[in-house]
């Protein structure tokens, strides 16, 4: 329990000789003291205790239990996963049992037995760990089919929904963005979160020649051209029950295109040098960093493959414009190649955080992936130096301009901005951020609700 012991543990008591006795026999815990419901709140803010002892009778009325109860009211209020112990006098079951109905963890009874309230706390704190850690687990299994998409921008939360909402359909979905915004990621979330059963396949059309990207897609019979030794299936066969990806389909060749086109409006194939017909039940994923309707107008690209392909499309936006996500991947890639490399205990300095959040990213989460491996095995001791980064930061970016004048949407807008960096910066520690936005940990989590960031 030595780890759960470093939290505080609240006592709200009015009688300055039981306080002590109280602090006394629970030693073994940081014991913060409040003597009034005033008090008590102002302490819980500060400290965000998981588990609270407190009498019912507190000042300016002890004879009665009102201010009690209201404290009891007002502390599960900022935070209801806290485990508050309510000490009642004997004979007094019904304020117990009122006590419990409210929210309250347990009830004991005056004179208290010091070695019953240790176990009862020690219980507590047991329960609240495991209630938190299960709250976790809920999370992650939430999230699950995008586990690979790190991210606390609205506008990337907001395509993890969309993402969500289409995975159950067979609808085609194109996804635009620059390279190394996470396509491919998104394409597996995507395929992840639905019903088929079968392989996820990519392939990237701009990566192969184009004399041989036709025999890759569609396959090829025995003898189609020389070489061609054997029967082999392309990759759209592989891909039948499941998701295909056509990574970089602006550089798809004009007759590829046709070939692609009729595919996806009769969901049959013909492998090369083939003449049977195979059916093909395959969910398709278009995936580029080009402007198509650019490529429409030039000639380049197919406007009825175009609307084909473009059931959904999905915008992903840059690196540098989600709020607060370079920092995050950093600490999150630093975790990972730590770890492959043996070097525990690697972190980010402060000199490092800023270059990173002052940076533009031009080669997006790629380019900071591939940079952050390189310092992880560079540096010299435990901490990323800004050195160790190297990069070369040119003037700050320019701030998003104002566009509304309503000041509950601009300060929503910079809270969100504010409360989003803060956890970029600490790697999500909940008590750390609180302390650099200068609030109480109840305080952010009501802010993280309002503004809809998961923790």
């Amino acid at each position: 329990m030595s780890a759960v012991r470093q939290q505080p543990l609240l006592i709200v008591e009015d009688d300055l000789a039981l306080q002590k006795q109280l602090k006394w026999s629970l030693d073994r815990f940081e014991s913060v003291l409040a003597q009034d419901v005033a008090s008590a709140v102002l302490q819980f803010r500060r400290h965000s205790p998981a588990v609270v002892t407190m009498d019912l009778g507190l000042p300016p009325d002890q004879d009665s239990v009102s201010e009690g109860f209201k404290c009891l009211e007002k502390l599960l209020e900022l935070d209801p996963s806290a485990k508050v112990i309510v000490l009642t006098g004997q004979n007094d079951q019904e304020n117990a049992l009122r006590a419990i109905r409210m929210g309250a963890y347990d009830f004991l009874s005056k004179p208290v037995d010091p070695d019953v309230l240790s176990l009862t706390v020690e219980r507590a704190y047991r329960l609240y760990e495991l209630q938190q850690e299960n709250r976790r687990l809920q999370t992650a299994q939430q999230t699950g089919a995008l586990s690979g998409l790190v991210t606390r921008d609205a506008q990337m939360q907001r395509i993890c929904r969309t993402i969500e909402k289409v995975a159950s359909s067979d609808v085609t979905v194109l996804l635009l963005g620059e390279s190394g915004t996470g396509k491919e990621v998104l394409a597996q979330g995507l395929h992840e979160a639905s019903k088929r059963e079968g392989r996820f396949v990519a392939i990237n059309c701009a990566a192969i020649p184009e004399n041989l990207l036709e025999s890759e897609l569609f396959g090829y019979e025995k003898g189609a051209f020389t070489g061609a030794s054997k029967t082999t299936i392309g990759k759209i066969e592989t891909a039948h029950g499941g998701t295909l990806m056509l990574d970089e389909i602006g550089d798809l060749p004009m007759p590829l295109q046709a070939k692609l086109l009729r595919f996806l409006q009769e969901r049959v194939i013909e492998r090369v040098g083939g003449r049977k017909e195979i059916p093909i039940d395959v969910r398709v994923i278009g995936a580029t960093h080009q402007d198509l309707k650019n490529q429409i107008s030039s000639g380049g690209f197919r406007e009825d493959l175009y609307y084909r392909l473009a059931e959904i499309v999905i915008d992903i936006p840059a690196l540098r414009d989600r709020q607060g996500d370079a920092v995050l991947l950093a600490h999150t890639f630093l975790r990972k190649f730590s770890s492959e490399l043996r070097r525990p205990g690697l972190s980010l300095g402060e000199d490092a955080i800023r270059k990173i959040e002052s940076y533009a990213w031009p080669g997006n989460v790629r380019e900071l992936q591939n940079i952050i491996k390189r310092a992880a095995i560079m540096a010299d001791g435990q901490q990323i130096t800004a050195d160790d980064i190297g990069i070369a930061v040119a003037a700050p970016l320019d701030g998003e301009e104002l566009a509304v004048l309503d000041l509950r949407t601009v300060r929503e807008r910079a809270e969100r901005q504010a409360v989003v960096a803060a956890l970029a910066r600490v790697d999500g520690n909940i008590l750390r951020a609180a302390e650099l936005l200068g609030v109480s940990r109840p305080t952010l989590y009501d802010l993280m609700d309002k503004l809809q960031i998961k923790a």
